[in-house]
């Protein structure tokens, strides 16, 4: 049915027929007479008693232009508006006894006028309701293909469309953007195995959170204890430019029990922490790190998650009521103590869901952590983000990455960006649903980018095909500049970011045609056998741009606990004692509590200090240097002290030591039993 038929058929149904000239306070024509039927074309022949259709199929096939349509409706509201008229002059006394018979008699044949009378406001209303939305109506439907066309010319710059497999546009969002949905692992793991698989034979009811508190980061658990307010908060600083500066906040409650906890680990018996989660806070976020830490050294996966998922539980519900998840423009100084444990929860919790098998989850929070702080990154994410948009097949993600921070943040300069961009864009070049023209754009990108990723970090190659478990060519294997010559020459920075992404990401490069497609690229590098000779300008850089690694890095080495990239950390960094619950710390902190002092330590000597302790009473290892010491600074100093303490009581116990001759026996030749 057309849309004029139907507007036809609502029109007249409602009694919004023509008004009749009686109606309107006008003489009638001579030729009509009192009771005469009007014309079919004004009257509606074959029409129902009260103006409507008899049958209303009659209007489907109804032949009427749009310009007998628009001339119907102007005469109505002509007739409207002059039966307006013509009631204004009855009321101010203007309109003649004449007119107003003739008005009289053509209402006479009405039965009900009232009804009519009612009806003719909304017939007014009708009228101007359909012209104004007619014009859009239209405009819908003949533009419709020119929106499609419009939406097309949106995409990306790099004439690649922008979209992710769900297949929605995102490039009118901003690149950190975080979906709520997304933070869920449960989400994820329903597409790949189906809602009855991962939820099992629960029911909808059972299925409700027991907690009357939303969250969006993690779901609590009935097993979990009851949660109370702990002591910590969240404060808005400022803000700068459209972005909002927070910090966590203790109170002197929970300060106290972060100071109890700060003994507990220097007494260095994890069995100490479990007594302030029973006892003194259940959500004692350090804590709750620490014995995380403790529970994956003992293969309890399981445990060790829960706990970091409570952890989490208990900062976002300590979350300041404007702090947003998803807008990107909520910042965290990691240089204050208290907002670090929320960092390290969320990449504890990443790494956990990364290896559940939920990289996309994994993808979102990687994202939040770069969000907080994305001008210092604290953790490095950036060493990590590539690689999770890889499992995830995020690939347009990763690109469009590449492409808006390039310019700022020199991505290529970072191995793992450098050879994961021409991955993805080769992953692209494979999608047979894109068009012909972003298959080839993607196929050259793919191929000019690893060309310059080899030639920026040659020594990446061997490790990779070694860690894929594939043999390279001879004449590869034995040219110097991707043999054994090229990873002994690069700086000792250089080598624990390669180190770094081979171990993590050489699965992602088995695949048979990707091998084949490296092959192909590899001979064609400047500087390789088969290619043509390669400028100097990417070994000098090599050589003055890798010299030491930030602090930053060494972070994030230590929290992905990768077996290359830590056997290739400097003796600095391994040489101090690095703490679950905050490794590294910034070395210009903010601190806004100082722990007190105290003058009774719990004793935590080693076997050696004590078996010394037994053999001289006087000797003290701990010395009376530890009650001026700084916080921060003051570890290793009271170790030196401790270690020279040690030696001069060494040197004193065997300056002290006098040998006394045994006593002779005169009968040395008697007979003994030895028996």
């Amino acid at each position: 049915m057309s849309r004029r038929a139907l507007r036809r058929l609502r029109g007249e149904q409602r009694g919004q027929e023509l008004p009749g000239l009686g109606e309107l306070g006008l003489e009638p024509a001579p030729g009509l007479e009192r009771g005469r039927e009007a014309p079919a074309s004004l009257s509606g022949a074959g029409r129902g008693p009260r103006g409507g259709v008899s049958n209303l199929f009659e209007l489907i096939n109804a032949e009427e232009s749009e310009d007998e349509l628009l001339s119907r409706e102007e005469q109505a509201d002509d007739a409207q508006l002059s039966k307006q008229d013509a009631a204004g002059g009855r009321k101010e006394g203007a309109v003649p006894e004449e007119a107003e018979g003739d008005v009289d008699e053509a209402e006479q044949p009405v039965t009900k006028p009232q009804p009519v009378l009612s009806n003719k406001p909304r017939k007014k209303k009708k009228k101007r309701k359909t012209k104004k939305t007619s014009p859009g109506e239209t405009l819908e439907d003949d533009d419709l293909g020119d929106i499609d066309s419009l939406l097309g010319k949106t995409e990306g710059t790099n004439g690649l469309s922008q979209q992710t497999q769900s297949g929605v546009i995102t490039d009118h969002r901003p690149l950190l953007y975080v979906e709520h949905r997304n933070l869920n692992p449960e989400n994820e793991l329903k597409r790949y195995f189906g809602a009855r698989a991962v939820l099992g034979d629960q029911r909808p009811r059972q299925r409700q959170r027991h907690n009357a508190r939303g969250t969006w980061l993690t779901t609590p658990k009935d097993t979990w204890p009851r949660y109370s307010k702990t002591g910590i908060t969240m404060q808005l600083l400022d803000t700068r430019r459209g972005v909002q500066h927070f910090t966590f906040k203790h109170h002197r409650e929970y300060q106290q029990v972060q100071f109890k906890f700060l003994d507990a680990v220097e007494s260095l018996d994890p069995n100490n922490i479990v007594p302030l989660l029973e006892a003194l806070e259940p959500y004692h976020v350090d804590s709750l790190l620490q014995l995380s830490d403790v529970c994956r050294m003992q293969e309890n996966q399981e445990m060790a998650r829960d706990l970091i998922e409570q952890a989490l539980y208990s900062l976002e519900c300590s979350f300041h009521p404007v702090f947003s998840l998803t807008s990107g423009t909520c910042r965290l100084d990691y240089r204050r103590p208290e907002n670090r444990a929320f960092f390290l929860a969320l990449f504890k919790h990443l790494t956990f869901l990364e290896k559940r098998g939920c990289p996309r989850t994994a993808l979102e929070f990687c994202k939040l952590i770069l969000s907080l702080d994305p001008e210092n990154d604290p953790l490095c994410v950036l060493l990590l983000i590539d690689f999770l948009a890889l499992r995830a097949r995020e690939y347009s993600f990763l690109t469009r990455m590449f492409q808006e921070w390039e310019s700022h943040r020199n991505l290529s300069q970072l191995p793992n960006f450098a050879f994961s961009v021409p991955l993805a864009y080769f992953f692209l070049s494979q999608q047979e649903e894109r068009s012909e023209l972003e298959l080839s754009q993607a196929r050259e990108r793919a191929a000019r980018l690893i060309q310059l990723a080899l030639i920026m970090f040659p020594s990446v190659l061997l490790p990779l095909l070694d860690g894929c478990s594939v043999q390279p060519d001879a004449r590869v294997a034995s040219h110097p500049f991707f043999g054994l010559k090229a990873q002994l020459s690069q700086p000792p920075a250089l080598n624990q970011l390669t180190s770094l992404y081979v171990g993590r990401t050489h699965s992602l490069w088995k695949d048979p045609a990707v091998m084949a497609w490296l092959e192909t690229n590899v001979h064609g590098v400047p500087g390789a056998p088969l290619g043509p000779p390669l400028p100097p300008s990417p070994c000098l850089r090599r050589k003055t741009r890798y010299q030491s690694a930030p602090r930053n890095i060494y972070r994030h080495i230590i929290l992905s606990e990768m077996k290359e990239a830590m056997a290739a950390l400097p003796l600095e960094v391994t040489s101090q004692p690095v703490m679950g619950f905050d490794p590294l710390p910034p070395l210009d902190s903010i601190i806004s509590y100082t722990r007190p002092e105290r003058t009774n330590r719990p004793s935590n000597e080693s076997t050696l200090s004590l078996f010394f302790q037994s053999l001289l009473p006087n000797f003290n290892l701990q010395g009376n240097a530890r009650h001026n010491r700084d916080e921060e600074a003051g570890v290793g100093q009271d170790l030196n002290q401790g270690v020279n303490r040690l030696m001069a009581a060494m040197q004193d116990m065997l300056a002290n030591i006098q040998f006394q001759e045994p006593p002779r026996d005169d009968n040395a030749e008697g007979d003994g039993d030895w028996d």
